[in-house]
């Protein structure tokens, strides 16, 4: 492994450790007008952007259109609630990787009954039990990555040696790319067997 090599390995980790992460007792408790919401998930979350000082975390397109395509209930009085904001978080994460059907699936449920929730069991709620597996999972992942940028640079050893670096990082990066499209087929399968189960008890109600 070259110095370069062992330099590119050192900087994936140490950006593993600038991952934002907005805390429920980040997020405030008054309700916010859409360019308060813009500003607070931009600022929050920029680190997150593959170039932080162009890219917008959020706009009020996306925010118009993920009511419109019901994923975010509507504001009340042009104001964004607490939950709304928790809601905008799961939707940042999954937009990458899912479809609006999918993510509709996915929060559909969970706003329907845990949003507006008059008990402890609201959208914080379920905000703190998920995110607080990051950590863990982070550690888990730093771990997995050294494994497997070990592997890829222990193939092509018959390389020219001026191609080597690079079928290193292109062997690399095929590991994580199918190691992403295997969990992205996971995550669509339990979708469709959720909309699946949704379409059996729709058939018994209406029997």
């Amino acid at each position: 492994m070259t110095l370069e090599t062992e330099d590119l390995l050192q900087s994936i980790l140490d950006s593993l450790d600038r991952i934002d992460y907005i805390r429920p007792d980040d997020i405030p408790d008054i309700e916010l007008y859409m360019d308060q919401v813009t500003t607070f998930m931009d600022n929050r979350l920029k680190n997150a952007a593959r170039n932080p000082e162009v890219d917008k975390i959020l706009t009020k397109t996306m925010i118009n259109n993920y009511a419109k395509n019901k994923l975010l209930p509507p504001p009340e009085k042009k104001r964004y609630s607490r939950e709304h904001l928790l809601m905008l978080i799961f939707i940042y994460y999954f937009k990458n990787i899912l479809s609006i059907s999918d993510i509709q699936t996915l929060l559909g449920p969970i706003t329907e009954k845990y949003f507006k929730s008059v008990t402890e069991k609201d959208m914080t709620y379920i905000y703190q039990e998920v995110f607080s597996m990051e950590q863990s999972q982070i550690r888990y992942l730093e771990k997995d990555l050294m494994r497997r940028f070990k592997s890829a640079g222990e193939i092509f050893e018959d390389a020219d040696p001026e191609d080597k670096e690079f079928l290193h990082q292109f062997s690399f990066i095929c590991l994580l790319s199918f190691d992403v499209y295997m969990k992205k087929m996971i995550i669509e399968n339990m979708i469709d067997h959720m909309n699946s189960s949704k379409d059996t008890d729709s058939s018994k109600k209406d029997k």
